[in-house]
């Protein structure tokens, strides 16, 4: 996953705790170390009834579909790296399905929410205008939570308002920066007396000295806890998070006129079909021109 598929160390990471629980599971059936040749349609059966009974984070609720479908994806993964590195008499990897989950709706903002919401830091209090620019960074650029979180103040082009970013699976992109994102950004770094890299920083006490520059950087949960704040603060009735602001941003573009193509370059998205579910836009459009223009209705 490393070398070949150049997956981050989160995702790695994962893999390593689905396969971990899988193979825990396979012991505790067995009774005995388990070995290549017991992982079966039935042995992978009982795994996926015993994930559907797993508990939750949430009291009185079941492993959601999706998490379970990861096992699954890890799974179906490793049979794959098995047969291409000639291992016999392996389990196909096409015989694990991926559980199907049902269509949600894709939460976005309207536009006068995502506008309430940017603007509820206060300027003049201690982080106001780092938290305005990280707001403004978000809905401007659809990035994701830890591609905010990874960016360095020398990466940005004041000139060109635009930036590289390297996203999933170690893909390039340029992500471009609109003119009031880029007003308050730099009014932030204006206000910095530091010289770290980190964009964006924590709250560094006066007196603390720092040995690694990299404990520095603001983490995902913090980007994630500041929405949340500010959501709150707006009363604006969507749970929304980092994600809905790209969600939010990927709209916005689509009512002014975008293509989907685009959308997918500006989102970093290796399929077209991940783009697919902003259809709702491109749909709502298609029955307007459909009901001014079809003879049928007039």
């Amino acid at each position: 996953m490393e070398l070949e598929r150049n997956a981050s160390k989160l995702t790695v990471r994962n893999y390593d705790h689905y396969l971990t629980v899988f193979n825990e599971h396979l012991v505790g059936v067995l009774g005995r170390d388990a070995t290549i040749d017991d992982i079966d349609i039935e042995s992978v059966r009982k795994f996926r009834l015993f994930l559907s009974r797993e508990p939750g984070i949430h009291k009185d609720e079941t492993l959601k579909i999706s998490t379970q479908g990861y096992y699954a994806i890890a799974l179906r993964s490793f049979l794959k790296w098995l047969v291409k590195s000639d291992y016999k008499n392996i389990l196909q990897p096409e015989k694990i399905d991926v559980p199907k989950i049902k269509d949600h709706s894709l939460k976005f903002l309207e536009t006068e929410q995502v506008e309430r919401l940017l603007n509820q830091p206060l300027l003049s209090a201690k982080f106001g205008l780092r938290d305005k620019a990280i707001l403004e960074l978000l809905f401007s650029t659809g990035l994701r939570v830890s591609e905010l979180v990874s960016l360095n103040r020398d990466k940005i082009n004041f000139e060109t308002l635009e930036f590289n970013i390297i996203g999933k699976g170690g893909k390039s992109r340029i992500a471009f920066i609109s003119k009031r994102s880029a007003e308050f950004l730099d009014r932030y770094l204006k206000t910095r007396e530091d010289t770290f890299k980190p964009l964006f920083t924590r709250n560094i006490k006066k007196n603390e000295i720092v040995l690694e520059e990299e404990k520095t950087r603001l983490t995902v949960r913090s980007i994630q806890r500041l929405v949340k704040k500010y959501v709150a603060k707006a009363k604006i009735p969507v749970d929304a998070t980092p994600h809905t602001l790209r969600h939010s941003m990927a709209t916005d573009l689509l009512r002014g006129g975008a293509d989907l193509r685009s959308i997918q370059e500006l989102l970093g998205h290796k399929n077209i079909n991940t783009t697919q579910i902003y259809t709702h836009i491109t749909n709502a459009r298609l029955r307007e021109v459909h009901e001014k223009f079809h003879s049928g209705n007039k």
